[in-house]
């Protein structure tokens, strides 16, 4: 894959956190005893792009420490051909679409509600 290809999925992906999943999934952010949400990003490695919820604890004996809890996952498997895979309760990733398009993978993301944050 070419740089000006991954720069291109790396920039659907961002349109897509901040055109359509932060405006509709991101709550304001109130702190609690537990972990709450504070935002919502991605990031790219290895020839995929992991969309993961960022977290805040609240909890006492780590209050203020920050994590990342993903949950869809766009795997490239070759030009312009893309599996999305969904991050179960169980922490294992599960394939949900196979050899979409770029296009047909932002869609999707957008209209499977599995694939959104909680």
């Amino acid at each position: 894959m070419s740089e000006a290809e991954k720069q291109a999925i790396i920039a659907a992906c961002e349109r897509l956190i901040a055109d359509y999943l932060k405006p509709r999934f991101q709550r304001k952010i109130t702190p609690t005893q537990f972990n709450y949400p504070i935002d919502i990003g991605g990031a790219w490695s290895g020839g995929r792009y992991r969309f993961f919820q960022r977290y805040r604890s609240g909890f006492e004996e780590n209050r203020g420490q920050e994590f990342n809890a993903p949950f869809a996952r766009l795997d490239c498997i070759g030009p312009d051909s893309f599996d999305i895979y969904w991050m179960r309760g169980t922490g294992r990733w599960w394939r949900v679409h196979s050899g979409v398009t770029l296009a047909e993978a932002m869609r999707l993301l957008e209209m499977d509600e599995l694939l959104h944050p909680d």
